[in-house]
């Protein structure tokens, strides 16, 4: 259809379930093209480009982290070419030259644009490629000999599309679930995916899996489930913002992701709140003196980003203390040291929407302090668990629990704790908890999937204004 009718007939703003491709001559800021894609997300259509990818492409930042993930692909693809820059024209994922189809759809996954040309240069360093900047391009402005080719890749995408969208169940919402299949430390394993699947399915959702490099495929969903192991410094972050940006239902958030993977921040927030933890300091070059008076040896030093009981050391001598600490302000300006507490094992309570959720027990590794033990070849080795009815669990717990992780947000959360007599103690608030099959679920079985999804769709219902 023209673009100017889809602009003003009032027949398109009533339509729904659209998939929108925007072809316009010019994306630039407040043009025809710009507009269609702006109004069809105001009228809940999934256009492609959505304006966060059009956002994201005038973007150096984004362009330049671009070039880093992708240099191995990059260095590869252009290595047999001679002069200082080149061109990549990228129709619907695809270019002329088969040798260029990986990096173009990596681009085309990144940026969701029909049409793209990507400009590379030589970097400073000899004989290294850098991507420079990426671009739509018009239709009108593709070259003449090139629309015969242009043509056909669409034909194909779009007959592709619809081979996939008649595979899927009819459904009104669509949701996307992050997961890394390649992970040994993913929060969920395969089973429980494939039960989050079919959960999500049951109550109306069309759910698909996802990987990294389907970034730019935000727009086509209308939620997403993070299933990887999230950080700051990392996709799993880039999704949840990207998602947000794009009206998504989110989980984890990226407020959520930005509090619980930094130590730092949950000790300050406990503290502030008075919400009982071992006792902790924040560490830094300054301050180190004051460790050993503060807890004694032996005690925990933990870098902020630590999870999977990675960067995270028992000392219990000056000597190992000056060699920790050493090496970890080099990754951090700031650590977190907190009183050693043994326990025969950690508490962790599920909690989502402010509400507990499910109550498991993990075992210390025998002869081991931690629930999981790595050797030096980064082998792993897991203690034993056992999950429970949450009115079996003492109140204190779950009371302690709540006030941390609804210091958080209204996520998904799960909160560790130690329990010493009568006294619970909150160890730290994880976003993205482990909720594997066989473990988390043992006691709610399908119901503990079937209650995260019937919650993400409640809150699709409520963005998309199908429910008050």
């Amino acid at each position: 259809m023209a673009a100017r009718a889809y602009l003003t007939d009032r027949r398109y703003v009533e339509m729904r379930g659209v998939h929108l491709f925007n072809l316009c001559r010019s994306y630039r800021y407040q043009s025809t093209g710009y507009y269609v894609s702006l109004l069809a997300a105001a009228r809940g259509h999934k256009p492609l480009p959505a304006i966060g990818a059009l956002q994201d492409l005038k973007s150096q930042s984004i362009v330049r982290l671009l070039s880093e993930e992708l240099d191995g692909l990059i260095q590869k693809s252009l290595k047999p070419i001679r002069s200082v820059e080149f061109v990549l024209s990228v129709y619907f994922g695809r270019n002329l030259a088969r040798r260029y189809d990986r990096l173009s759809l990596r681009l085309f996954k990144q940026f969701q644009s029909p049409f793209l040309q990507a400009r590379f240069v030589q970097g400073r360093k000899a004989g290294r490629w850098v991507l420079q900047s990426v671009t739509p391009l018009a239709a009108g402005h593709i070259p003449e000999d090139h629309r015969e080719f242009a043509i056909a890749m669409a034909q194909e995408y779009f007959r592709g599309r619809r081979q996939r969208l008649s595979r899927k169940p009819r459904s009104r919402y669509d949701l996307a679930i992050l997961h890394n299949p390649l992970a040994t430390d993913a929060p969920s394993n395969s089973r429980a995916l494939k039960q989050f699947l079919r959960s999500a399915e049951k109550i109306g959702f069309s759910a698909e899996l996802i990987e990294r490099e389907d970034i730019g495929r935000m727009a086509e969903f209308d939620a997403l489930f993070i299933r990887e192991t999230t950080n700051v410094n990392h996709h799993t972050y880039r999704f949840a913002r990207r998602a947000a940006a794009e009206g998504l239902v989110v989980i984890d958030d990226p407020d959520s992701i930005l509090k619980c993977t930094n130590k730092v921040f949950l000790a300050e927030l406990m503290e502030r709140y008075r919400i009982p933890a071992p006792r902790s300091m924040v560490v830094h070059r300054g301050n180190l003196k004051q460790v050993l008076p503060t807890l004694g040896f032996p005690c925990i030093i933990k870098l902020p980003d630590s999870s999977f009981s990675q960067g995270v050391l028992k000392v219990s001598s000056e000597g190992e203390f000056q060699e920790v600490t050493g090496w970890m302000l080099q990754k951090s300006e700031m650590l977190i040291a907190q009183e050693f507490m043994p326990t025969d094992f950690d508490w962790r309570i599920g909690v989502f929407n402010r509400r507990p959720l499910y109550a498991c027990r993990y075992y210390m590794v025998k002869k081991h302090w931690q629930i999981l033990k790595r050797d030096a070849k980064g082998n792993t080795k897991e203690g034993e668990f056992d999950c429970l009815p949450l009115e079996d669990v003492p109140k204190a717990v779950v009371s302690a629990a709540l006030r941390a992780a609804n210091l958080i947000g209204d996520g998904l959360y799960g909160v560790d704790l130690k329990q010493v007599g009568r006294k619970v103690f909150v160890i730290e608030v994880n976003d993205n908890p482990n909720i594997d099959g066989g473990i988390e679920d043992q006691v709610l079985k399908e119901q503990l999937y079937l209650t995260i999804m019937e919650e993400m769709m409640r809150r699709v219902e409520i963005k998309k204004g199908a429910r008050k």
